[in-house]
């Protein structure tokens, strides 16, 4: 069991179907894809919608701003969300709320030494212990 279910159980009303698994599966697959860039990507495109402060305070060891769905929504464009919510089966409408409480999250739990994991093998390590991936 990752991490996240408690989360994604709680963010969904413990409701069985909810999307959660997949919004999981579809985080774990972005996150991963391409090693460092995963993350640094998704930073990078934080940083050029003006929340890069939001996207570092989910890295730093401080408390984690929230972000809105419509934020979220900029930062990660219509590609990611097409894929997120494909891969999660749940609509735009849905993944969007719940992708704003949980990214932080994931984001935190990635960086505990509050700094983006150098290299391929330590992101992927951490997915696995947040995702209860071996």
């Amino acid at each position: 069991m990752g991490l996240l279910d408690g989360l994604l159980q709680g963010l969904s009303g413990g409701q069985e179907g909810s999307g959660g698994e997949g919004i999981e599966k579809a985080l774990f697959q972005m996150l991963g894809q391409g090693g460092t860039e995963g993350i640094s990507g998704l930073a990078q495109n934080f940083q050029s919608q003006g929340l890069g402060d939001i996207f570092s305070s989910w890295v730093s060891t401080g408390e984690n701003k929230p972000i809105q769905p419509q934020q979220l929504q900029g930062a990660l464009g219509p590609d990611i969300l097409r894929q997120l919510a494909g891969g999660s089966g749940m609509s735009l409408q849905a993944v969007l709320p719940l992708l704003a409480q949980l990214l932080p999250a994931v984001i935190d739990k990635l960086t505990p030494q509050g700094q983006l994991p150098k290299n391929n093998d330590l992101l992927q390590q951490g997915l696995g212990a947040l995702f209860g991936r071996k």
